[in-house]
């Protein structure tokens, strides 16, 4: 399985794979696709279903430059009822942690680029 990795980051700007996108993705193991919440700069259950379909291990948010995303309580229960680790962090972070885990477990990482 091709799992693609994040080259560089920076506000309003991520490029994955050669690939530049200027809009929030969510980052599977073989494809990256948009992502678009009900409100933006929240994440709900609603928010996070293609996520789930795709059945991760493990879940990270990059929650934008200055961490301005929040992610809601109910996503935080939902996720590990079903045994999905969460790690939510400022949107560089995130990215470095996506690039230091992706080859050790199954994960998706769902990211704001902006605030």
């Amino acid at each position: 399985m091709v799992k693609l990795r994040i080259e560089g980051y920076r506000f309003g700007e991520i490029i994955i794979d050669g690939e530049k996108y200027t809009h929030d993705v969510i980052i599977f193991p073989e494809r990256v696709t948009s992502w678009w919440r009900k409100t933006g700069h929240a994440v709900e259950v609603a928010d996070i279903g293609a996520v789930m379909a795709a059945r991760p291990e493990m879940l990270i948010i990059g929650t934008g430059a200055y961490g301005a995303v929040r992610v809601s309580p109910e996503v935080e229960t939902f996720l590990s009822s079903r045994g999905v680790k969460l790690i939510a962090a400022p949107t560089a972070e995130a990215c470095d942690q996506y690039n230091r885990l992706r080859e050790k477990h199954r994960l998706v990482a769902a990211v704001h680029l902006t605030c």
